[in-house]
C-alpha cells in the first residue's frame, strides 16, 4: 500500500504562485512514475504533470511552461512549482503514484486563484 498527503494549496491572487507538495509513504519501493493531476469545477480530472524514475517529464497543455513537476526520492516527496495562475486554474489538485500495476490518488489539495 502506498498513502499520499497533498499540501501547499490555498488561495493565490492571479499572477501568483504556490508550491505543492505531496508526501509518499507505505510501500514505495518499485514506485515508478509520480503524477499531479486535477479537477475544476464540472470539469473532468486532467494531467498536470507527471514524472518518472529516470527524471522524464510529460506536462499537459492547460499547464505547460506554468508549472514543474519535480521528485525528491530521499524525501518520497513529489512537488508542483505552479506560476503565473489564472483564475481558470482553480481545482482540487490531486496526486498520483504509479506502482506496478496499481494506482493510488491523494485525497487532493484545493487551490483557489482569485482576488
Amino acid at each position: 500500500q502506498v498513502q499520499l498527503v497533498e499540501s501547499g494549496g490555498g488561495l493565490v491572487q492571479p499572477g501568483g504562485s504556490l508550491r505543492l507538495s505531496c508526501a509518499v509513504s507505505g510501500t514505495i519501493f518499485g514506485i515508478d512514475t509520480m503524477g499531479w493531476y486535477r479537477q475544476g469545477p464540472g470539469k473532468q480530472r486532467e494531467l498536470v504533470a507527471r514524472i518518472n524514475s529516470g527524471g522524464f517529464t510529460i506536462y499537459g497543455d492547460s499547464m505547460k511552461g506554468r508549472v514543474t513537476i519535480s521528485r525528491d526520492n530521499a524525501k518520497a516527496t513529489l512537488y508542483l512549482q505552479m506560476n503565473s495562475l489564472k483564475p481558470e486554474d482553480t481545482a482540487v489538485y490531486y496526486c498520483n503514484v504509479l506502482r506496478g500495476a496499481n494506482n493510488y490518488w491523494g485525497q487532493g489539495t484545493q487551490v483557489t486563484v482569485s482576488s
